[in-house]
């Protein structure tokens, strides 16, 4: 098809679109564009008209769209400023081939886009779907013009009505250029009748707003002139509304809750608050839940507290078993609440604040439940408080009132639940509290947990002081480490070491046994465990501090005699020793042992874990070499340094010890504890690698029956050391007959059951030569050694 060509001068257009079929009125006074107007009027009135980019003082080329309109000069009236208003009607799309300045004026060659269109039936659907949206449309749009929709239905060309939808208002600017240059009428009407279907689903969207919002208006005014009428009827009547009985009955509350002055202020000032406010108000929701709390908190409520020593210690005996000076010192804690407390009743004076316990030690040992009974020993309301995990210093403090959900912290709601004043508080995990982004949880727990500070607690919720000095605050961790200095410092450090094996067994038969046996329907007819399975159930299959695990297994073979008893074929379920690996498996865990026999270079020693004592033994190897020292099973800083400190006595005291001169320059000696992957550390095995060394490098046997305990000096002192109780307790379960220790750690034997004392030879010591004098044998005669 040959395209028509046509050279024209062209007035460029700001923020206007002129669409084919489109007339248009424009007021042209930019001096390039008047000239152009006016050279178009002499030549027949054709002028080109073209959007421009952007927008300049004089008309350039280069900011062109490339597709424009081809328009004749309707009218054209020269105003008195100079410039001219001009009526012009677009007739056809062209594009530009060249476009240049000739005296001011833009004058551009461009090419007439043709439009041939068949009516096909894709073209008729296309246009009755126009018509009806347009129809919608104008339903729809206020801005509209009226009879738009009939002029629409008389324009015959398809291409033109496409053109045609470029008149309506809420078309940009950029959507009238982008009609503009889509040159095929098929892809126009398409593209027309997506943009309607866009703007009808906006408009529909909006009114179904503006109806929903109308409404709820409606319905608000609607209530609230009722609500008016119903208070002016009330009062003509001599009634009262809704609100005032509710505000009555809360003020009621307040008064006869026995807040503080400051608090019962407050509270009533919240009250007529919400007596004024509209019952559909949001805010009533928000001080009505506030006054609720104020008043859930028991104010003027306190248990009285009973104090009866006697009574006290018979309940810590009844719930606790050992622990002897754990409930040595809660008992001291008692006797001195009823002394200070008798003595401040009698002189009308405050009651002195309570310190804070803080119960330190392994999982498992009774720690929460020592408060439990600290509780019932003296009569008052128990609550406890997990605070593991905790990273929210709200958690603490309370939220503010203005954040949505609000609520106070966990300290205010306890009070709550206990419902009075003076409860016992146990904090459980103050170890494991965090921190990040949302504050330090513990830098809260400096003013709760401080005698000095919680008789003014404040709660960020509450916004009142609240008196926490009459709470007993028992707060429970497995760890000091982790606790920070200053929280520390506020509270009196209580350490639980954890139970010895006789305890656990005591523990389970009176405690354990009886709870597991209710709790699956048996007695202790049905089921009966003898002490030796116990103590093969504690050493075999547990290993731990407390008694969680023990707990677990007893309840494993509870199950089995339920199930057996259950079956009908037997009364009675009797559990032997031998029957735990038939019942719950292999044995998980073994203890060390004494040695067989008496060897060169093997010592016996003793460790402490936080899950009790156990034995370990140390063996020395010395081979030809260059003075080296090898030191494996994953030995710590602390245990390399007393190995190296053993070398050192040992060479400065060769010829005393009897080692053959010049031993050690042609030597390798090689200190291996067993096992391998298994880490171990700590400063009192010096002792025990001082011994196996001396005796590898004399050839004097170790005997069997000697463990021992103790850091070691250059000078061969022998320095003190921790966890005896526990060790002493692993050397006699290993069958150990002589156990040596530091001489200044005689004085915690105090500590040691009286039958471990019994069953063991005791060996204080202060250097190693008396070390070496108990543990080693003399050296075999060559003729003994060969048949050895």
């Amino acid at each position: 098809m040959t395209r028509e060509i046509v050279t024209l001068p062209v007035v460029p257009l700001h923020d206007t679109v002129i669409l084919p079929g489109m007339v248009l009125p424009l007021r042209i006074g930019r001096r390039g564009s008047v000239r152009a107007i006016q050279r178009a009027q002499e030549s027949g009135g054709k002028v080109l008209l073209i959007a421009e980019k952007e927008t300049g003082e004089d008309v350039a080329p280069e900011r062109l769209h490339r597709v424009g309109t081809l328009g004749q000069i309707v009218q054209l009236i020269r105003l008195p400023d100079g410039t001219f208003q001009a009526v012009v009607q677009g007739n056809s799309r062209v594009t530009i081939d060249e476009a240049h300045l000739d005296d001011g004026v833009i004058v551009a060659t461009v090419a007439i886009v043709p439009e041939p269109l068949e009516r096909t039936i894709e073209v008729e659907a296309l246009v009755r779907g126009i018509l009806d949206q347009l129809a919608r449309y104008a339903e729809l749009s206020r801005d509209f013009p009226e009879g738009a929709v009939e002029g629409a239905r008389q324009i015959e060309s398809p291409a033109r009505l496409a053109d045609a939808i470029g008149y309506i208002p809420d078309m940009t600017f950029a959507r009238r250029q982008e009609l503009l240059e889509i040159f095929d009428p098929i892809e126009r009407l398409r593209w027309v009748t997506r943009y309607l279907s866009t703007q009808l689903e906006i408009l529909e969207t909006r009114d179904r707003i503006q109806g929903e919002v109308r409404k709820a208006a409606e319905g608000n005014q609607h209530e609230f002139i009722l609500r008016e009428q119903l208070k002016a009827i009330q009062k003509e009547l001599g009634e009262r509304g809704g609100q005032e009985v509710i505000a009555d009955d809360l003020r009621a509350q307040v008064e006869a809750a026995g807040m503080p002055g400051e608090t019962r202020a407050r509270a009533l000032r919240e009250v007529g608050r919400l007596e004024t406010l509209p019952s559909a108000s949001p805010e009533v929701a928000v001080i009505r839940n506030y006054v609720d709390w104020l008043l859930a908190v028991p104010w003027s409520r306190k248990d009285a507290e009973q104090v009866d020593l006697v009574e006290a210690e018979r309940t810590l005996n009844e719930d606790h078993h050992g622990l002897e000076k754990v409930k040595e010192r809660i008992l001291e804690f008692i006797a001195v609440r009823k002394l200070v407390t008798s003595k401040a009743d009698e002189a009308a004076r405050p009651r002195p604040r309570s310190p804070i316990l803080l119960l330190v030690g392994p999982p498992g040992v009774g720690k929460t439940s020592l408060g439990r009974s600290l509780a019932r020993a003296l009569g008052r309301k128990y609550a406890r408080l997990s605070l593991g995990g905790v990273h929210d210093e709200a958690e603490i403090r309370g939220h503010r009132r203005t954040y949505v959900g609000a609520m106070p912290g966990r300290f205010i709601q306890a009070l709550k639940t206990a419902g009075t004043m003076n409860p016992v508080f146990v904090i459980d995990e103050i170890d494991k509290v965090g921190r990040d982004f949302r504050g330090d949880p513990t830098a809260a727990l400096l003013e709760v947990l401080d005698p000095e500070q919680n008789g003014t607690f404040s709660d960020h919720y509450l916004e009142v002081p609240v008196d926490l000095s009459d709470v007993i605050f028992v707060a429970t961790a497995n760890q000091l480490d982790t606790i920070p200095s200053a929280l520390r410092d506020r509270m009196e450090t209580i350490e639980i070491a954890g139970y010895t094996e006789a305890e656990k067994r005591r523990i389970a038969r009176s405690h354990l046994l009886p709870k597991q046996l209710e709790a699956h329907g048996l007695t202790i007819e049905t089921l009966r465990i003898p002490d030796t399975a116990l103590l093969a159930l504690i050493r075999d299959y547990t290993r731990e501090a407390g008694v969680r695990s023990l707990e677990r297994e007893l309840a494993g073979l509870a199950r089995k005699a339920a199930r057996r008893l259950a079956e009908g074929k037997i009364t009675r379920v009797t559990v032997r020793g031998r029957d735990l690996d038939r019942l719950i498996g292999p044995t998980r865990f073994e203890f060390g042992m004494a040695e067989s026999r008496d060897e060169v270079g093997i010592a016996t020693g003793v460790a402490w874990t936080p899950v009790g004592g156990d034995v370990l033994t140390v063996e020395v190897g010395v081979m030809p070499g260059k003075g080296d020292l090898i030191l494996t099973g994953q030995l710590g800083d602390v245990m390399r340094e007393s190995a190296m400190a053993a070398v050192s006595y040992a060479r400065s005291r060769s010829r005393d010890l009897g080692i053959p001169d010049g031993l050690f320059e042609k030597s390798t000696i090689h200190v291996h504890v067993p096992a391998g992957a298994v880490p171990k550390d700590g400063p009192s095995a010096g002792i025990t690698i001082a011994t196996a060394l001396v005796s590898a490098l004399t050839g004097r046997p170790v005997r069997r029956d000697v463990a021992m305990t103790g850091e070691v000096t250059l000078r061969g002192r022998v320095l003190p050391i921790g966890g005896l109780k526990e060790k002493m307790l692993a050397a006699q379960r290993a069958g150990i007959g002589t156990f040596i220790l530091p001489l200044r750690n005689r004085k915690d034997l105090r500590e040691v059951a009286p039958n471990v004392l019994k069953r063991m030879t005791i060996v204080p010591v202060a250097h190693v030569d008396e070390v070496l004098a108990a543990a080693l044998l003399p050296a075999p005669s060559p003729e003994l050694r060969e048949v050895a």
